[in-house]
């Protein structure tokens, strides 16, 4: 399923406090990061994940260079992701007793 930009955008920015500048400009930037990979990705999708590089008479086969590119970009969105902190929950503190060294 195909995440549609403009709903993920709406949906991170009701998430956030709008009036946060710095969180504003992590949804712009995570938007960005999201369209590059797609465009990357779907580079690498028709002209395949392997390459054929010709140097003179050598012929030699490799990894597309995008995929590099393409888990820079996935790290990046990772990390953004990290920094919204949706969903971190607080471990509940542990209230323990004289009874429970017992």
């Amino acid at each position: 399923m195909v995440v549609v930009i403009k709903k993920l955008k709406e949906q991170l920015m009701s998430r956030i406090d709008e009036e946060d500048l710095v969180q504003v400009e992590k949804v712009e930037r995570y938007i960005g990061l999201v369209e590059s990979f797609r465009r990357v990705s779907k580079t690498i999708e028709k002209e395949g994940e392997s390459i054929v590089t010709e140097n003179g008479a050598q012929r030699f086969t490799k990894a597309h260079p995008l995929i590099g590119e393409r888990n820079k970009i996935n790290a990046s969105l990772l990390n953004i992701e990290k920094s919204f902190g949706f969903g971190i929950e607080e471990p509940e503190e542990i209230k323990r007793s004289v009874n429970d060294l017992i």
